[in-house]
């Protein structure tokens, strides 16, 4: 699965990198967690042009009877994504980027669990392939929230954990975000393990397993001299 990731890049970069103008200033995020708002990028089917937005993490399908189904629906397998009530419409309709410059995953080391943050060699941000969906509250407040697809592990992450989000190539997000492009088949081909050779991957701090801990401190490879503990200030 993927639980936490991190988000430390100028406005700039991102809208280099993902080809959407304008893109928020963002305040530096090294431990997104759900239920927070996270950065995306959707394609608006009238214009075709890409958008910015930040939605909730956790998707709300429009049937929920409330906004507390979200925080179980952070991810979507990418193996049933087509077949899956929560997820079928959106993975036809509604696919966006989750953007993120790297994310966490923990291996049970005895009997504890040691967290490692991977990220891509050359340090660039990326999109995770997303689906996002509206609900509206008794209120008849709309919100916009997503989940983040996930695949079988990469020679990378196996020894780590079973699973990993699906992170697309460059070239594949216009397919991604195309709302014409229906095809479970066509679609399916994108979701796939992204080349370990181009990851990296170290152990940090067990800071990170407390989500109010949001410094550059949680993705300090633990081998470093003075790595921070797991107190809260």
């Amino acid at each position: 699965m993927c639980g936490r990731f991190t988000l430390n890049q100028s406005a700039a970069a991102l809208a280099e990198v993902f080809h959407v103008e304008p893109v928020l200033d963002l305040a530096a995020g090294y431990n997104i967690a759900p239920t927070q708002m996270v950065a995306t990028v959707l394609q608006n089917p009238e214009s075709e042009k890409r958008e910015f937005k930040q939605l909730y993490w956790g998707l709300i399908p429009s049937w929920a009877k409330d906004a507390g189904m979200g925080a179980k629906l952070i991810n979507a397998r990418a193996e049933t994504v087509a077949e899956k009530p929560s997820f079928r419409s959106a993975f036809k309709h509604r696919r966006c980027l989750v953007i993120a410059d790297g994310f966490y995953e923990w291996q049970r080391q005895q009997g504890k669990k040691q967290p490692f943050y991977f990220r891509l060699q050359d340090g660039q941000p990326f999109g995770f392939a997303g689906l996002w969906e509206k609900w509206r509250t008794p209120a008849n407040k709309e919100i916009i929230s997503c989940t983040i697809l996930t695949t079988a592990a990469n020679e990378l992450l196996q020894p780590i954990h079973e699973r990993m989000p699906v992170i697309l190539e460059p070239q594949d997000y216009d397919l991604w975000l195309d709302s014409q492009v229906q095809t479970p088949q066509t679609l399916q081909q994108l979701l796939r393990p992204y080349p370990a050779p181009a990851m990296t991957a170290y152990p940090v701090s067990t800071l990170v397993n407390n989500s109010r801990h949001n410094s550059p401190e949680c993705i300090i490879p633990l081998s470093e001299k003075n790595a921070p503990t797991d107190q809260l200030n």
